[in-house]
């Protein structure tokens, strides 16, 4: 059976491991000024150097977390402006941006997946749809889990299971939605942090 789903909607949180309390809880970081690759809600992100880059560029890279918007003061009104997306914003004065992540190295997102899986690649680890990509009018990320990705352990997302979505539940078909949380984190893997 076919999900309904059609196309990748970046990384939704859903919850903590051990069903711990999630707060939704995020952490301001900065993106540098005039900073050129696109990142979308739902984006994985990472630090490099002390700017929020896309971790998306190698699916091995170590990752922040997920991106949940950004805020900056636009150059030609300099009227503070939020959008849940970055797409190389000139700041006023050439600021840096703000970034919202959700930072958490335990929080649970769901995800889709661009083809079938497995029950034996549950707990695999896989990477996303390498380029950044998204919508402008939503801000929301088009990210995927990239099942031919599949490694025991050198990708950034763990699947833990299926999210159960009734409408999208079918492993066995493509755009099936499941829980996955990061694998290569900076702060717990601290020995493989950006530089």
């Amino acid at each position: 059976m076919a999900n309904r789903n059609s196309a990748g909607f970046g990384l939704i949180p859903v919850g903590c491991l051990g069903s711990t309390p999630a707060t939704g809880g995020q952490s301001k970081y900065y993106i540098e000024a005039a900073y050129g690759t696109s990142m979308f809600q739902g984006s994985s992100v990472r630090v490099v150097l002390g700017y929020i880059t896309t971790a998306q560029a190698a699916i091995t890279n170590t990752t922040t977390g997920v991106l949940n918007g950004v805020f900056y003061n636009a150059a030609t009104t300099l009227k503070p402006t939020w959008q849940n997306y970055y797409s190389d914003v000139t700041p006023a004065n050439s600021e840096n941006t703000t970034a919202f992540v959700i930072d958490n190295p335990f929080q649970l997102y769901n995800v889709s997946a661009d083809a079938a899986l497995t029950q034996a690649q549950i707990f695999t680890t896989m990477g996303l749809t390498v380029t950044a990509a998204g919508s402008t009018s939503s801000g929301q990320s088009s990210s995927e889990l990239t099942v031919g990705t599949v490694h025991v352990t050198n990708n950034q997302w763990r699947v833990v299971r299926s999210a159960e979505d009734p409408e999208n539940k079918d492993i066995t078909a493509a755009n099936a939605t499941f829980v996955v949380v990061q694998n290569l984190n900076q702060i717990v893997n601290s020995s493989t942090a950006a530089t």
